[in-house]
């Protein structure tokens, strides 16, 4: 028996669903497979979503779109469809969350200068970043030692350092096969190592990372973590007044 619940909260296949968002059917099932739509799968392996949150995406569409910087590129906070890099179940709020604090393309600022240098310092790495992810694009807010400002997400580190609760550490790039290949290994700034803790918003989503890298193989001790973690806990504290 269908219940008045069911009734006023209607079950939608992948196209209808896409209907109501405006976006092609591929799009649609990109978003359900990441994540930013919670679904299920009937006994023949067809996607199913409850119309309820379709709306919810609507709306966090709409407040993204609202306090998203006035340059910057169309859908950047929305997920990208069929994306070459890692990406959270929880990326629509994520990149709702990561706009909300206006941190995307802003100006440089001591407080967060401060923690790179220190990042650099503490660990004798010669590159520090905090970077931010949007669907598209990493973008340093702060930075030591590199000269670029931004990479396409794909190529990203941080993609993997936002999927984790603790540290991404990868030693040696060069021999790493998800690495390998990245043209920020093959090229400059020639990445080797890599290490990284999540920088996270009031709600727990992870808006990019603390990282620090070096164009030789190495290891941290267990002390030098240990600071990274407390400063990317410093950048988090930070992030969170301007959410």
């Amino acid at each position: 028996m269908t219940t008045r619940a069911e009734n006023d909260d209607p079950i939608l296949t992948t196209r209808e669903a896409a209907q109501m968002l405006g976006v092609a059917v591929s799009t649609a099932q990109a978003w359900m497979e990441g994540g930013a739509l919670p679904t299920w799968k009937t006994p023949g392996g067809h996607r199913r979503v409850r119309r309820s949150a379709v709306l919810q995406l609507q709306q966090q569409q709409g407040q993204v779109l609202s306090t998203a910087h006035a340059n910057a590129p169309s859908g950047e906070f929305l997920p990208t469809p069929d994306p070459a890099h890692p990406v959270p179940a929880n990326e629509a709020p994520r990149l709702a969350a990561l706009a909300a604090t206006r941190l995307m393309d802003s100006p440089e600022e001591e407080v967060f200068d401060r923690v790179t240098w220190l990042a650099s310092q503490v660990t004798e790495c010669p590159m520090a970043l905090f970077t931010l992810l949007s669907g598209r694009r990493q973008w340093f807010k702060s930075r030591v030692g590199v000269d670029r400002r931004e990479t396409p997400r794909e190529v990203a580190f941080c993609s993997h350092t936002i999927m984790q609760d603790g540290a991404f550490v990868v030693e040696d790039a060069g021999a790493d096969p998800r690495f390998a290949g990245n043209p920020l290994v093959t090229g400059a700034p020639h990445i080797r190592f890599y290490a990284g803790y999540p920088v996270l918003a009031a709600d727990g989503l992870a808006l990019g990372s603390l990282c620090v890298l070096d164009s030789e193989p190495r290891r941290l001790r267990e002390r030098e973590l240990r600071a990274l973690r407390e400063l990317a806990a410093i950048a988090s504290d930070e992030v969170r007044r301007r959410g």
